[in-house]
C-alpha cells in the first residue's frame, strides 16, 4: 500500500492537469512533452559509483565527489548510533525547463494555466538596437519532488532514500525574484562584485573541470560553459541554444533554492547523518539528465554536471516546434551513514 500512495497522488495532479489542458491550449503556444518512463527514460547507470567509505564498491566511469574516508560513522540523532558510510547519486528531484508559461513538459505536455496572464517567457534573437549580436531567453521552471528510489522500493526501509510523494513543489511563474533582475539582487547581492570580465575569464576554467571532471565550487558564481551563475532568474543574456540555454536557468533556480533555504546539502561527511545548509551552493553535489524532448539514458555524459559541455552529447536533442520544452531529471549526491 506504501507505494502506491505516490501512484495516487500523480495521478491526481495529472487527472487535474488534464481536465484543464483544454482551455489552457486555447489561451496559449503548445505545450510538447511526454511523461517521463522510470524504465526506459531514466539513466540507471548515473545510479554509480557507489561507495563505503573511500571505497568505491561499484565503480563507474563518471566522475564522483571526495566521499569520507572511513567506512565507519557515527551520529546522534538524537540517540548515538554506530553505522557504515555509504555514498551513492539518487534521483531526487524533476524538472521542466520552458519558455512557456504553465506549460509541464514532464507531465506530457499539458498547459496548467490559471486563467490570467503571468508570468512570460521569451526568445529573443540578435538586434540592430544598442548593438546586440546575441540572442536572449526567459526560461520558467517547475520542480517536482521526485524521490524515484523509494517510489520503486529498489531497497526496503532504506533510511537515506529520501520519504515523500509526488509533488509540484515550486513554479516560478508565480515568483517575482524570478522576473525581474533587482528583486533578484535581494538573494544575491554579491552578483555585483562577480561583474567584471576578471571573474567572468575564471568560468573558462570552471567549463573545462565541469566538462573533464567535476566543475570548480570555489567559483561558485560561474555556471562553466553555460554562462554566469547570477543573477539567480531565468533571464538569459546570452543564449546560444535550447539545452545550453536551458541548463543555465535549471542551475541558477537549483543555486536560488539553496539560498532561500529550499535545497540542502547531503554530500560529503556534514550530510552523513543529516542534510544541512548550504546557502551557497556546491556544484558538485547535482548531476542533470535530459528527459524531454529526447531523454539521455546512456554514455558518460548522459547525466552531465552542472557547467559541462553540451557539445557534442546534447547536439541535436532540442529542435523546432515540437522539441523546445525541455525537462531534467536532477541526480543528487547523498552521503549517508546506513545502521
Amino acid at each position: 500500500m506504501r507505494g502506491l500512495r505516490p501512484i495516487f497522488g500523480t495521478f491526481l495532479v495529472v487527472l487535474f492537469a488534464i481536465m484543464l489542458a483544454p482551455r489552457a491550449e486555447a489561451a496559449g503556444p503548445t505545450c510538447n512533452g511526454k511523461f517521463v518512463n522510470p524504465i526506459t527514460d531514466v539513466c540507471w547507470s548515473c545510479l554509480f559509483p557507489l561507495s563505503v567509505g573511500g571505497l568505491k564498491i561499484w565503480p563507474s566511469g563518471r566522475p564522483d565527489t571526495k566521499n569520507p574516508a572511513s567506512p565507519i560513522c557515527a551520529c546522534a540523532d538524537p540517540l548515538p548510533r554506530i553505522g557504515i558510510s555509504v555514498g551513492f547519486w539518487e534521483p531526487a528531484r524533476l524538472a521542466d525547463v520552458t519558455m512557456k508559461p504553465w506549460c509541464f513538459p514532464n507531465l506530457g505536455g499539458v498547459r496548467i494555466a490559471p486563467g490570467f496572464d503571468i508570468g512570460q517567457g521569451y526568445l529573443a534573437g540578435p538586434s540592430m538596437v544598442g548593438g546586440r549580436s546575441q540572442s536572449t531567453a526567459k526560461w520558467h521552471v517547475h520542480w517536482y519532488v521526485y524521490p524515484l528510489l523509494y517510489w520503486m522500493e529498489i531497497l526496503t526501509d532504506f533510511v537515506c532514500f529520501e520519504q515523500a510523494s509526488f509533488d509540484i513543489a515550486y513554479m516560478t511563474e508565480v515568483d517575482p525574484l524570478w522576473q525581474d533582475d533587482s528583486l533578484a539582487a535581494l538573494i544575491n547581492p554579491e552578483a555585483i562584485i562577480f561583474a567584471n570580465p576578471l571573474a567572468k575569464a575564471a568560468c573558462a576554467g570552471d567549463c573545462v573541470a565541469g566538462t573533464v571532471n567535476l566543475p570548480l565550487d570555489q567559483l561558485f558564481w560561474c555556471a562553466g560553459c553555460q554562462g554566469s551563475m547570477y543573477p539567480l532568474n531565468g533571464n538569459i543574456p546570452a543564449s546560444i541554444g535550447h539545452v545550453q540555454s536551458s541548463r543555465l536557468a535549471l542551475s541558477r533556480f537549483a543555486y536560488k533554492m539553496h539560498r532561500q533555504a529550499l535545497a540542502w546539502g547531503t554530500m560529503g561527511s556534514e550530510g552523513l547523518c543529516k542534510k544541512y545548509l548550504m546557502p551557497v551552493m556546491r556544484k558538485q553535489q547535482y548531476r542533470f539528465q535530459m528527459t524531454n524532448p529526447i531523454p539521455t539514458v546512456s554514455g558518460r555524459f548522459a547525466c552531465s554536471a552542472i557547467g559541462a559541455s553540451t557539445m557534442p552529447p546534447d547536439a541535436g536533442r532540442a529542435y523546432p516546434a515540437g522539441g523546445e520544452d525541455m525537462g531534467y531529471l536532477v541526480w543528487r549526491k547523498r552521503n549517508c551513514c546506513v545502521l
